[in-house]
């Protein structure tokens, strides 16, 4: 196992650039080599020991930080809360091209790398396709899943094509243009989706967090979101499943999110009256919502296998019996 640690700016460490970082509920990051992968960016809290591990999955143009800021503490207590930058984004692995299921192969190769053998994927928007896929590639490493704000595919009617036709357009573009005006034009842009933080001290940090994005990266994630389907494999989830449902979504439909739930045969469906940022917008009644979700699908996971137990059934349904 390789695990360093590296200052993000100069000589100094988060923790003394951002001397605030704890108080605002982000634990201190570091950077984690995956053998022949790459180098990621690793946030944790350890948890009780013995706990359930959560691997937390950001969305798109988010980092494991920005993402989950207001998620750790509430966690933090009863579960092993592990969130990684992805590919491109933030100070995650930096790659000539981005994968959604490169990136699923990450989370395998971290949960290696720390030594664990089974965890909860929590995906969030992009994240979800992410969780799908550790699922989908890697089977007996999850335990249990949860999918927030998200879809089985993002891309059918009219505006949708248009949304990322115009991304792709983009991406060609960014192409063509030097990497230091590239960052500098993207600062730009890290600096307003800072802007819908709630306080100064959030807004200043995620600003720094955003603006090490990799723009061409982040466009080609763009586009692997919207060419991602899991319709086709959806159905076999055999693990418990949670799904948070955001139910004013500006940018995933809500319809998109319940046929998600619909098409997994061990989902629960977990409203949440929020928007797309619901994590970040309406903070407490996601952060709720999202540990209710985690309970559940572990405590669901739990019943199912002491009734294996109770019964001799060695033959493992992922808790599909017992979906409530």
């Amino acid at each position: 196992m390789v695990v360093s640690q590296r200052p993000s700016a100069g000589n100094a460490k988060e923790g003394d650039l951002y001397p605030d970082l704890a108080a605002l509920g982000v634990p201190e990051g570091r950077f984690v080599e995956l053998p022949g992968r790459g180098r990621t960016f690793v946030r944790e809290i350890p948890g009780p020991p013995g706990a359930p591990v959560l691997i937390l999955l950001h969305g798109l143009s988010a980092t494991g930080g920005t993402n989950w800021a207001g998620a750790f503490g509430a966690l933090g207590d009863r579960y092993r809360v592990i969130a990684l930058d992805h590919r491109g984004h933030g100070q995650g692995i930096r790659c000539a091209h981005f994968r959604l299921a490169d990136c699923a192969d990450d989370v395998v190769a971290l949960a290696d790398v720390l030594g664990i053998d089974q965890f909860i994927p929590v995906g969030y928007s992009m994240g979800g396709p992410i969780a799908q896929l550790v699922w989908h590639r890697h089977r007996s490493r999850v335990s249990a899943m949860v999918l927030c704000a998200t879809s089985r595919d993002f891309r059918g009617r009219l505006d949708d094509r248009l949304l990322f036709l115009g991304v792709g357009t983009l991406n060609l573009g960014l192409h063509g243009v030097p990497r230091p005006l590239r960052m500098k034009g993207w600062q730009a842009v890290a600096r307003a989706m800072a802007g819908g933080f709630a306080t100064r001290e959030l807004r200043r940090w995620s600003a720094v967090e955003l603006s090490r994005h990799d723009p061409r990266l982040v466009c080609e994630a763009a586009l692997a979101v919207g060419s991602f389907s899991s319709r086709g494999w959806i159905d076999g989830v055999d693990v418990p499943v949670a799904v948070i449902a955001t139910e004013h979504d500006q940018l995933v439909p809500l319809r998109r999110q319940i046929k998600l739930a619909d098409h997994i045969p061990s989902a629960v469906l977990h409203p949440v009256s929020g928007d797309h940022f619901a994590v970040t917008r309406q903070a407490d009644q996601f952060i709720a919502a999202l540990s209710e979700s985690c309970d559940e699908v572990i405590g669901r996971g739990a019943r199912w296998r002491m009734s294996t137990v109770a019964t001799g059934d060695g033959e493992d349904d992922g808790g599909l019996a017992e979906t409530a």
